[in-house]
């Protein structure tokens, strides 16, 4: 249960910094973060569960990383008073938390 709290708040954390740092990603703070983190993932297993475990991001293949950027993108069509991406906002945060993942990994979040 600690793991899977510290999992959403380092995520949360890290669409904070994406949001500030790369154009259009808005995200409307630290609690809009976490609900944005948790609809990430729920869509995130919705698509695993589907087409398969190997369009997983921890894949870090091409489709893995298309696939973050379309379930990022949809997630504000679900939440769209805490979040908001342009198509290349998207892009641009499933590429920064694609790096952030490889140096810490979902285990150890």
């Amino acid at each position: 249960m600690l793991g899977t709290i510290v999992r959403f708040i380092v995520s949360a954390l890290v669409l904070l910094l994406v949001g500030y740092l790369l154009p259009g990603i808005t995200v409307s703070g630290f609690v809009g973060a976490l609900i944005a983190a948790a609809v990430i993932a729920v869509l995130g297993y919705i698509v695993e569960a589907i087409l398969g475990e190997r369009i997983s991001p921890r894949s870090r293949g091409v489709v893995g990383f298309i696939t973050a950027a379309v379930v990022i993108y949809l997630a504000q069509f679900i939440i769209p008073s805490y979040l908001s991406v342009s198509l290349l906002g998207s892009l641009l945060a499933a590429f920064v938390i694609g790096l952030v993942d490889a140096f810490i990994p979902t285990e150890l979040r």
